[in-house]
């Protein structure tokens, strides 16, 4: 167990099912007041974009923020043809899964489905 859990007053109903956690107030303060730690997801209508039209996952996302080749290019830095053949592989190097994930403001991660 952790410190956090360690200091976890379980109240229970009538039932003795598990009601309300109490925690020290100091540790609800850092919960409150610090940046909770969530995972970047991946929107299923892009994944249905993606499987419906068998579209990469770089396609789907630029199809699903509403962005046209042309802008995504210019945010990397390339010509909208030299986009269109990166867009349309479905394994894209790692140098430039990040520089489109970048463009798309995007986890890398996301752009891997």
């Amino acid at each position: 167990m952790n410190a956090l859990t360690d200091k976890v007053q379980i109240l229970r109903d009538d039932g003795g099912k598990p009601a309300f956690a109490v925690i020290p107030f100091a540790d609800y303060q850092a919960l409150m007041h610090g940046k909770p730690h969530a995972e970047p997801g991946i929107p299923a209508a892009v994944v249905d974009l993606a499987m419906d039209n068998n579209w990469s996952a770089a396609r789907a996302w630029r199809e699903y923020l509403d962005l046209t080749q042309s802008v995504v290019a210019k945010r990397i830095g390339i010509t909208q043809g030299a986009y269109a053949q990166l867009e349309a592989k479905n394994t894209i190097r790692k140098s430039s899964r990040l520089k489109i994930a970048a463009a798309l403001n995007v986890d890398e991660s996301q752009l891997d489905f």
